[in-house]
This record gives structure tokens, C-alpha cells and sequence, in this order.
């Protein structure tokens, strides 16, 4: 099982150098600098799922690339051209339609790296205007610029002005979802959606960019040093509750605790609750509530008698506060809680991803006990440097979501590499028609499998993850499943390689009186997360970049010099260095 990086095909078209993956231009440089983490086209459908481009045939010369596209059901063809003339680089997407297709959006999109958060924005409109403003430093909720012709700002040496045709776009903070950018889009989500494009129309845009040195590039030499503090309690550690078909394998539990989530509009919600009461673990319950009877969640409580639960929360799955919990949601799990004896704490948050806890958070009660939020890189794009890129931005959100929870704690997970289920779809998502779990239930109906839950390198990614995440102030943390398709083991409980990232990260938490050890990534690539103990701190090291690094880790404790290949961890322990006599 590979990890299934795209083929990498660098063009050098004048100063200009592109990186092609597939049908995406990459990480465009003008004379060294970065100016876009990327171009490509999309074609998004009436759900918003994408209709991923074939490449067809790519051509080209020292100024020219031209890639030919097809979408793979059949809904556009045409084809992406780059074309370079000094400091100036044009982009041209011109798609046909086979057929009459309903799209929420047809266009170009540009990604613009994170690292230009802060810098100084000015955006030209269509009446001709021009607003001055800045790339945001915290993740923004909603769109930071709308009705954009125009982009100009400063970044790594060069002057960068973008001139955008065909569309009117705008910007939305990609790290809502983990995406290490900002992107701008063609088609403002004011309009409606979705729109017909007729056959044989074409949509064509065109993006030109012109770029002027103002100082060298920058060359900043590359830290090799992980600094790790001391910062509280180490988190829990745990997986989700299988959701794949019965029958069940005979596993081993993985940490204390054990997150499932019970959707209340669907029949099979008694047999999955029992399946994971069957663990031994004591619960985290997330209850979303049937919209056509919302009360049932009383009899989803009683439920629970003879079951240990160590926290609960309930969410909507459709109003105005879907995948959220908001106050009636958090009342009626209260009330339930009440008439049946159970007094555990009540969480609320997201069900879905960080974006909708950073969007709705004034909709969540002020006394809730703890916030919930979820991580899915896979959200915007398919790609294997979107997981790896999505590290960086998992501590951000960390950060932020701490911020937001203004001091109660915050409860992370279960983090998946692709969507539990399509959280902006405009049709009802399919349930099992079945009361037991003969097939599965859940994400086995609304999540989208990725091969790469089985590939070697995931197990370095998570024990990443971990080290990104596990920030002050976040008590728990749960990866994937027990099994099956999304799990940690096959169905037949055969484990996966990521188990033993799960197993050493419980080992840390399982260390008696364990305090976290963590500290920011020097590049994003490689990171350390360890446990302190009277005795010694024991530490994970770990590479996800795709050569091998040589690190040295500190502590006040100590330090020791580690070499890791590409997508790989080790455990190192430093002893405890005594203090000096007074």
C-alpha cells in the first residue's frame, strides 16, 4: 500500500517554475520566490463532491504548458494553459460541457500559501473600487474579502498583482478545514447554487500574474531543533467506535475511553451503542438528534443504563445550526440526562470540522463542560500533500479552538483522513434499513474510505498529528476507528501499521502522572510530542517529509540528536538530570 504521492513534474516556463501534479499547477515560483501554493480547475456538483479531472495529454515548450482535462463522468472536457512572458504568467481554464450539468461551481481556483497571513492585501472590485486589508493571522470564520477582480500584496521578495477574468471571485480561510491556504474562488456563494451550465457551453476564466523583485528572496536556514516544555496534562488517547459491518473481531481496546457517535434518525442506533458498550471502555457519546423527533433522545439515554459514560453531547443534523450544538440540542440532552439519573459532563461544539465551531460558537451554551471539534484533511481535495500539509494547520487549530473554549477543555476527534459524511450536502444522507449491523452503520453509509488508512506512512502522520494537536488545554484526542475501512485494523482485526502510533501515543498517556511535553514544528514536517514522568520523559520523534532529517530534541531535562528516514518515529527517553544541592 503506497501513500500515493502524485507524479511531480517540474516546468520551467521563462523565470516562472511550476509544479505539475495531475491536473494541478503547483507551487508556482517566479525567479525562486513563491507566489501560489497552487492553480487548477474544479467542477463541484450539486453536492459539492468533485468531479476529479483526467488528464488527458500534456504539451508544451520552454514558454507554454498545456495540459487537456476530462472530467472521469463524463460532465466537461477542455484543457489548462499556462503560458509565461517575463514577470508575467497567465493562466487559462476553457471547459466544455458534454452534457447539461448542475454544478455549485465550474472555475479556477487559486491557493495561496498560509505563510502570507498578515500581509498587506489590496483588493481591486468591479465598480472599479479598491479596498486595502490584510490576509488574516486567526483563522477567519467567513469569507475575509468578497467581489475580488484584483489581488495585490508583498510576499518572500516579490511584488505580486493578480488579475482575474471571466467570473467574479472571492476568499474563504482554507484553514478552517486544515488546507495550508487561502483560497480564491470563482462564483460568489451569494448567487444561487446550483447552476446549470447547457451542453456545449463553455466556461472559460483566465488568471494573470505579474510579479516585481523588491528584495532577495528570502532564505531563512532550517531549524533542526524541537524544543519541548512542559504544558499540563498529557490527553487522553483514543479511537471511534467501529461503524464498518458485523461481525465484530475480538481487539484490543486502545485507552480508556471510547468515542461513538449515535444518530437518532436512524434504526441501527441501539445495536451500535451495544457493539461499542461491548468494549468495556467507558463512552464519549455524541447523540445527533432526529429532526422528525428530537424528544427520542430520552429514550437514547435511558439506553445507556448499566453503561459507564465519561461525557455526552448532542447535535443537529439540520436548521440553522446543523452539526452543531447549540442550546436546544444541549436542553434536551440535559433534560434526558436529568430524568434518568445520569449526571456525566456535557460537551457541545462541531460535529463536522473546526469551520463550523469557528462560524457558530455564539449558538453554544456558556456552561457547557468541555468543547468538541473534529480534523478531516481530506475535505477540499483528494491529494497526498493536502494530509501532509494539513499537520502545520492542525496545531493552528489546536490553538484556536483552545482560544475559543475559554478555559474549559477541548476534546479532539475522532480525526479522519476523508469526511464521516458530507456535512454541506443538499439531499438526506442514506441510513442502513436495517435495526441490527449486518451492514454497518454511519460513516459505513455516509464516509468516504481512502486506501491510505493501511498505507505504512500513516502511522508517522498521526503520531504528527498528535504532536500538532496535543496543545494546553486539550484533554482528548481520538484517531479513526477500531476497525474496518477507517479503522486502525482490518475487519478481521488484523492491525493496520497506524495501530502503533495508537499504541505508543496510549503508552504516553497511560504513563502514571504523565505531564505533556510539546513544542512547534521547526518546518511542519517534523515534530516531537513526549511525556513527562518523576522519572524520565519519554518522547516520540517523527518525519513526515518525504527525505530523511536529522533532528536534535531538547527538554530542560536534557537532549539527544535522532535520524530519521522519510515517514518514519522513534521513542527516545532522556533521564532526569538532578538538581543542584543547595
Amino acid at each position: 500500500m503506497t501513500w500515493n504521492r502524485p507524479e511531480r513534474d517540474e516546468r520551467t516556463l521563462g523565470d516562472w517554475t511550476i509544479e505539475r501534479r495531475d491536473d494541478e499547477l503547483a507551487d508556482i515560483r517566479w525567479r525562486g520566490r513563491r507566489v501560489l501554493r497552487s492553480i487548477r480547475g474544479v467542477v463541484r456538483d450539486g453536492d459539492w463532491n468533485t468531479l476529479p479531472l483526467t488528464v488527458r495529454e500534456i504539451t508544451g515548450d520552454a514558454e507554454s504548458l498545456e495540459i487537456s482535462v476530462r472530467t472521469i463522468e463524463s460532465a466537461f472536457e477542455g484543457s489548462i494553459l499556462a503560458t509565461a512572458d517575463g514577470a508575467e504568467l497567465t493562466v487559462a481554464l476553457d471547459l466544455r460541457a458534454m452534457r447539461d450539468v448542475d454544478t455549485n461551481r465550474t472555475g479556477i481556483i487559486v491557493l495561496h500559501p498560509p505563510q502570507v497571513a498578515g500581509a498587506a492585501l489590496r483588493v481591486g472590485h468591479p465598480d472599479g473600487t479598491t479596498e486595502h486589508t490584510v490576509f488574516p493571522e486567526r483563522i477567519s470564520a467567513h469569507q475575509p474579502v468578497f467581489d475580488i477582480t484584483s489581488l495585490a500584496w508583498t510576499h518572500d521578495g516579490a511584488a505580486i498583482d493578480l488579475a482575474f477574468d471571466g467570473d467574479v471571485f472571492e476568499m474563504e480561510d482554507q484553514r478552517n478545514w486544515t488546507d495550508a491556504s487561502f483560497k480564491t474562488y470563482n462564483r460568489p456563494l451569494s448567487l444561487p447554487f446550483p447552476y446549470r451550465v447547457a451542453a456545449g457551453e463553455h466556461v472559460v476564466q483566465a488568471l494573470r500574474i505579474r510579479a516585481q523583485e523588491t528584495t532577495d528572496a528570502e532564505t531563512a536556514a532550517l531549524d533542526d531543533t524541537i524544543r519541548l516544555t512542559p504544558a499540563g496534562p498529557f490527553p487522553t488517547i483514543g479511537v471511534a467506535a467501529a461503524s464498518a459491518p458485523d461481525p465484530a473481531p475480538r481487539v484490543d481496546t486502545i485507552g480508556e475511553t471510547l468515542l461513538v457517535e449515535l444518530d437518532l434518525a436512524s434504526r441501527d442506533w441501539r445495536a451500535a451503542l451495544a457493539r461499542a458498550a461491548a468494549s468495556g471502555l467507558a463512552l464519549d457519546v455524541r447523540f445527533v438528534l432526529d429532526p422528525a423527533a428530537p424528544e427520542k433522545i430520552s429514550d437514547a439515554v435511558a439506553a445507556l443504563a448499566g453503561t459507564e459514560i465519561v461525557r455526552a453531547t448532542a447535535f443537529h443534523q439540520v436548521s440553522d445550526a446543523r452539526h452543531v450544538s447549540d442550546g436546544e440540542a444541549i436542553d434536551l440532552l440535559r433534560t434526558a440526562l436529568a430524568a434518568h439519573g445520569r449526571t456525566r459532563e456535557v460537551i457541545g461544539g462541531s460535529r463536522s470540522h473546526f469551520t463550523e465551531l469557528n462560524r457558530e460558537l455564539h449558538r453554544l451554551p456558556d456552561d457547557l463542560d468541555g468543547i468538541a471539534v473534529t480534523v478531516t484533511p481530506l475535505f477540499h481535495s483528494a491529494d497526498t500533500e493536502q494530509i501532509v500539509e494539513s499537520v502545520a494547520m492542525q496545531r493552528l487549530v489546536a490553538e484556536e479552538s483552545v482560544a475559543r473554549a475559554a478555559g474549559h477543555p477541548v476534546h479532539i476527534g475522532p480525526v479522519s483522513l476523508r469526511p464521516r459524511f458530507n456535512d454541506v450536502a443538499a439531499s438526506p444522507q442514506p441510513l442502513s434499513p436495517h435495526d441490527d449491523l449486518r451492514d454497518g452503520y454511519g460513516p459505513q453509509f455516509t464516509g468516504t474510505d481512502d486506501e491510505r488508512q493501511r498505507a505504512p506512512e500513516l502511522a508517522a502522520w498521526t503520531v504528527a498529528s498528535a504532536a500538532a494537536l496535543a496543545v494546553p488545554g486539550v484533554a482528548s484526542l481520538v484517531w479513526f476507528e477500531e476497525w474496518g475501512p477507517r479503522g486502525i485494523r482490518s475487519s478481521d482485526g488484523e492491525d493496520f501499521p497506524v495501530a502503533a502510533a495508537l499504541h505508543a501515543l496510549a503508552a504516553l498517556a497511560a504513563s502514571d502522572g504523565a505531564m505533556l511535553l510539546t513544542g512547534p514544528s521547526p518546518d511542519g514536517l517534523t515534530w516531537a510530542i513526549g511525556a513527562r514522568t518523576v522519572a524520565t520523559d519519554d518522547i516520540l520523534a517523527v518525519n513526515i517529509a518525504e527525505e530523511p532529517r536529522a533532528l536534535r530534541i531538547e527538554t530542560d531535562r536534557g537532549e539527544a540528536s535522532v535520524s530519521l528516514e522519510p515517514s518514519t518515529f522513534i521513542r527516545i527517553s532522556l533521564p532526569r538530570t538532578e538538581e543542584p544541592l543547595a
